[in-house]
């Protein structure tokens, strides 16, 4: 089972990662300033996890004001979606909820594509029902795991405790591409992609936030980005990981403490097109900005000191 909760360690273990693939990749002069990039053109091409488009789509924005030239464009297909775009070199990053799976890497080696996961931002999957909804208090890690796992016999809310209404339970969540359903289903069934079906899935949160907003029965989950834009459209549950229950909040999300349903989301890079101007310096932006965009979207940036060691690596990243 995949590590609950998100930490320092975490996070090291993944800068650590991207030293040991630049030390394989070699060096590069990556160091850029804002003031570089008003005369460039061409495009950069995004796709991916709609949990991290809304960091995507706030930098492509504000990215446009400094470097008018360039198109940037941001798609959402899930990051599995978008890893098969990246993997086939239709785009020049991926935007990813989850870390690259083996059978991805696999299909990286076999197209000699070059890679750097850089993390992004902290997430907390944010369990939601409708407004309406006045008996649910909180769910524990193992309510969960009954409500979603495959072969559930949760139909009913009463079917999770006696005392709630014999009312149709109705569930809302990403769809099989989506990292974000990976994730959930890593650290609560215990196996990434291991759910019951019968659920009203997509890629789209917006479309899981409009379900669930207009159906007294719902349950879903999704980023907390969106539980933020939509707190007055849904209510969120508590989660208890073991130490009692705990929503998530920035706090929560950024000590571990909201455990198990946190977690760092990701950019992936393509070695060849950071060999692009538009491209780096694209990325730079991204980085530059990040503790201020992420905070605006939603997300919990990361500390200063963890976004200087991504940042290091990225500069090292060579074509």
């Amino acid at each position: 089972m995949m590590q609950a909760g998100v930490s320092s360690r975490m996070l090291a273990g993944a800068v650590a990662a991207l030293c040991v693939l630049l030390t394989a990749c070699g060096g590069g002069d990556a160091a850029r300033g804002r003031g570089g990039e008003n005369g460039l053109s061409g495009a950069v091409g995004l796709d991916g996890s709609s949990t991290v488009y809304p960091i995507s789509e706030a930098m492509a924005e504000e990215f446009l004001a400094v470097a008018p030239g360039v198109r940037v464009t941001v798609g959402v297909s899930g990051t599995g979606g978008g890893f098969k775009k990246f993997l086939a070199g239709e785009i020049d990053i991926n935007d990813a909820s989850r870390p690259i799976q083996a059978e991805e890497i696999a299909v990286a080696t076999a197209n000699n594509l070059r890679y750097l996961e850089v993390p992004v931002a902290y997430d907390g999957l944010s369990i939601v029902v409708n407004p309406a909804n006045d008996w649910v208090d909180y769910l524990s890690v193992d309510e969960l795991k009954r409500i979603w796992e495959p072969g559930s016999s949760v139909d009913s809310w009463d079917d999770i405790r006696a005392e709630w209404p014999a009312s149709p339970i109705r569930l809302y969540g990403p769809g099989t591409d989506s990292g974000t359903f990976d994730y959930f289903t890593e650290v609560i069934n215990g196996k990434a992609g291991a759910s019951r079906p019968d659920y009203t899935a997509s890629e789209d949160d917006n479309v899981l936030v409009q379900g669930i907003a207009g159906d007294e029965f719902g349950l879903g989950f999704f980023g907390f980005a969106y539980y933020e834009a939509n707190a007055a459209r849904v209510k969120l549950v508590p989660v208890d990981g073991g130490k009692g229950p705990l929503v998530p909040s920035a706090a929560s999300i950024n000590d571990g403490s909201y455990s198990p349903l946190s977690r760092p989301i990701f950019i992936y890079l393509n070695a060849v097109s950071m060999g692009r101007p538009e491209v780096r310096a694209f990325v730079d932006f991204y980085l530059e900005n990040a503790p201020l965009l992420v905070s605006e979207v939603g997300y919990i940036p990361l500390k200063d000191e963890e976004y200087a060691a991504v940042k290091a690596s990225v500069e090292r990243f060579s074509p």
